[in-house]
């Protein structure tokens, strides 16, 4: 099944459901997400609308006690996430409607250190933004239907800025 890639326009409710959820997953005993990030996290951005969060934990085969947890809030976790360097669920899956959350929970400290610097280096740089939003707007109307394509030529316009910001390299490549 293919999932078409479809850009909408910034909803202000995102803050709202990110805490919403927020507050969900400190039940859970997880972790205590360090934000969110993401499109949906940068004011004025379109985006798909799912709300990806991200979250520090100091050991990840501990943080995976609290899979059962979260699955009962109804997220899915992806057991056979060729990533290894995380943990990583997804909320709205079939037979939902669509896809709502991305929870991403990581070990390592300079993982989310470069998710949360670029999103914060976007919202502080409309520019940039603007820049990021026309990549978005490219990629999705070429690759519509090929979100690996998609997701990675995005992330090479983050690691490029991350690093031109002096934050840190990603560690692992897995996807290429």
């Amino acid at each position: 099944m293919s999932e078409a890639i479809e850009l909408h326009a910034a909803d202000p409710g995102w803050p709202a459901a990110f805490e919403a959820e927020h507050a969900l997953i400190l039940l859970c005993g997880c972790a205590d997400p360090a934000g969110t990030y993401g499109s949906t996290a940068i004011p004025g951005l379109p985006a798909k609308p799912i709300i990806d969060i991200i979250a520090l934990v100091a050991d990840l085969e501990a943080a995976r006690a609290a899979i059962p947890a979260l699955e009962a809030l109804g997220y899915s976790y992806w057991a056979a996430n060729p990533d290894t360097t995380k943990l990583y669920l997804a909320k709205g899956l079939p037979p939902a409607p669509r896809r709502t959350h991305h929870l991403h929970i990581h070990d390592d400290a300079d993982e989310v250190t470069r998710h949360l610097m670029f999103r914060d280096h976007l919202r502080a740089n409309p520019d940039v933004r603007d820049a990021y939003l026309s990549l978005k707007q490219d990629l999705a109307s070429r690759y519509r239907h090929d979100r690996e394509a998609y997701s990675k030529l995005k992330t090479d316009f983050i690691d490029a800025l991350v690093l031109s910001l002096g934050g840190p390299a990603r560690k692992v490549d897995w996807n290429r």
